[in-house]
């Protein structure tokens, strides 16, 4: 397949800036996903290196051949869109072969590559079928076999699970996952469904604003955020964010708020050092704020008594959404606490998973 590097790349639109300065280097083979919020520039950098947007700046390289000035025909991609696109008067069949049939491959070839095509997205019994014939599952299947057959260097995904039904997307994830497995293929996928660059990814590229925020394995971006923001988007129900300052005492360390004081722990507090009397924003996830009965486990914990709010009830756990003082906080718990909403109820803090981040530049301390 082939390896693709972005190096100082920018995109301007007159005077908005759309990207800005991404360098990324997508490995042979590898999974990459571009995530963040809406008009945070991830299309815009896919569709730079697909050749549909003209580059302000900056160089990319397929396979060590720059082609900034390459059409986008001769790039050797192909490209998989949020909407389908098949013509509605060709048969399944015949919607995978027109590209092959526009670059004049033999009947026989296509007849193979088609067939190949087929097997991997289990097709094969549909291929006689028109695209009003089948479901929406089926015909992204499509979509995606119309890229396989063509045997590009790079396949370019640009949100192509959006139009499914949630059911569906979990199934689809699946079998991109086995495609990728199967071709052996670099992609390269623009998604701003964390849990979809999570499940999918070997890699997450996280922007902002066109640019870069962090870039590695989704577990490490998951447990050592870069930044506020990249703690807050990745992760559902996001981080729980509480301003508040650091206090050192007889060589102990305390974060205070306005709802509660709690010791930071010693393998970590000299990283606070230099936030002794100042402000900080300490950050803690859901999942790591628990019922008591669920904590025994956990060596360093703060209890703490809080007032619920309202509750979600997802099953197997709940969300309980509470306020210590004035500080609110989400906890996710075991899914048969009875906590109801307007009662007291005790959370506990693993103090082994907590995050601090500076105000002034949002990047993460711990």
């Amino acid at each position: 397949m082939a390896r693709v590097v972005l190096e100082n790349v920018n995109k301007k639109f007159g005077d908005v800036v759309a990207v800005k300065d991404i360098n990324l280097e997508i490995k042979d083979q590898e999974f990459m996903v571009l995530v963040g919020p809406s008009g945070c520039g991830k299309t815009t950098t896919l569709r730079m290196v697909a050749g549909l947007e003209e580059i302000t700046s900056g160089k990319i390289y397929i396979n060590n051949d720059l082609i900034n000035d390459v059409p986008p025909k001769d790039r050797n991609i192909a490209m998989v869109f949020q909407n389908y696109a098949l013509y509605p008067h060709m048969k399944v069949y015949d919607n995978m072969a027109f590209g092959l049939k526009l670059r004049k491959v033999s009947k026989q070839e296509i007849k193979e590559r088609v067939g190949e095509a087929a097997d991997i997205l289990g097709l094969s019994e549909l291929l006689d079928r028109y695209p009003k014939q089948l479901s929406g599952g089926q015909r992204q299947r499509v979509a995606l076999g119309r890229a396989i057959v063509r045997r590009p260097a790079v396949f370019l995904m640009d949100e192509p699970l959006s139009n499914l039904d949630a059911k569906l997307r979990v199934q689809m994830r699946s079998e991109l996952q086995r495609i990728h497995k199967t071709l052996k293929a670099t992609v390269i996928y623009v998604t701003h469904d964390q849990v979809e660059a999570m499940t999918l990814g070997q890699r997450i590229s996280v922007i902002l604003n066109g640019e870069l925020q962090q870039v590695d394995n989704p577990l490490t971006v998951y447990s050592n955020p870069s930044n506020r923001f990249v703690g807050g988007f990745i992760g559902s129900p996001p981080m729980n964010f509480i301003n508040g300052t650091v206090i050192k005492k007889d060589n102990k360390y305390t974060f205070e708020c306005e709802g509660f004081r709690m010791s930071i722990p010693d393998s970590v507090a000299n990283l606070l050092e230099n936030y002794v009397g100042k402000e900080v924003i300490f950050g803690i996830r859901p999942e790591d704020v628990w019922d008591v009965p669920s904590s025994e486990w956990i060596k360093e914990k703060l209890y703490l008594d809080s007032l619920v709010d309202f509750r979600e009830i997802i099953g197997a756990e709940t969300y309980l959404y509470v306020h210590v003082g004035g500080v609110p906080l989400v906890s996710r718990v075991n899914g048969l606490c009875d906590a109801s909403t307007g009662s007291e109820f005790k959370i506990v803090i693993n103090l082994n998973k907590v995050h601090f981040f500076d105000p002034e530049n949002q990047k993460a301390i711990i």
